[in-house]
């Protein structure tokens, strides 16, 4: 592994990628990530004041003592132009988070062994990669949405002989962004929008077409935090 003027790695490769990883990365989930007890790691609170008992009451953001389990795969895949990260475009006329850019994953289920189990099995569902294809590297630290979710984020390496094959259902686009320009923080925003009244903040990364944003974008930046702080 090389390593610039400032000591930070540069990850250009899978191996690259395997080393780093298993330096940084967490080996398994906070125990009781999902109890009511939990303060999560990170989360939209980041970056706003989600303590209003007023706004709880008002159904306008979750109870955070409730928490809905769930866990995401973040899909890095080793191209011969280099590293990237595979994300999908959830289909506009879903009751959650319509339209918007996410990692393949979702609830925990009750058949669901561990938040592994559940974001290899969600990512099956959507996108169609099969787990023999998913080397694990690791664990992020769990985020927790405004909308009371709290979702543990797989860190994965996605082998070679795949096939992508879209929930049609859920999914309506599946794409793939450089590592390097999700990782470089000149690309990393804070934008912000006026929801039920209040200005809510938000961390965003838009690429091309897409725009890249919310919880998706805030497990991204804590994923360079960890690789890279």
């Amino acid at each position: 592994m090389s390593y610039n003027l400032k000591t930070e790695p540069i990850i250009a490769t899978a191996d690259d990628l395997r080393r780093i990883c298993q330096a940084r990365l967490a080996k398994a989930p906070t125990d009781a990530v999902f109890s009511a007890h939990h303060i999560p790691a990170r989360g939209d609170h980041d970056l706003n004041d989600l303590n209003d008992d007023k706004d709880i009451e008002a159904g306008l953001i979750s109870d955070k003592k409730t928490p809905k389990p769930a866990a995401v795969l973040v899909p890095i895949i080793a191209r011969p132009a280099g590293l990237s990260i595979l994300l999908t475009e959830r289909q506009k006329d879903l009751n959650s988070h319509g339209g918007q850019i996410s990692f393949p994953g979702g609830k925990v289920e009750q058949a669901d062994n561990s938040p592994l189990e559940a974001a290899l099995r969600e990512t099956h569902e959507e996108v169609g990669i099969e787990q023999k294809f998913v080397e694990l590297l690791g664990f992020c630290d769990d985020y927790q949405t405004v909308t009371g979710y709290r979702i543990v984020p797989v860190v994965g390496l996605v082998g070679d002989g795949f096939a992508l094959q879209a929930d049609p259902g859920e999914v309506a686009n599946i794409f793939e962004v450089p590592f390097e320009f999700l990782m470089d923080t000149s690309n990393h925003r804070k934008d912000s929008l006026i929801w039920q009244g209040k200005r809510r903040h938000y961390f965003a990364m838009p690429f091309k077409t897409h725009y890249i944003w919310g919880a998706t974008a805030g497990i991204l930046k804590n994923l360079h935090e960890r690789l890279y702080g």
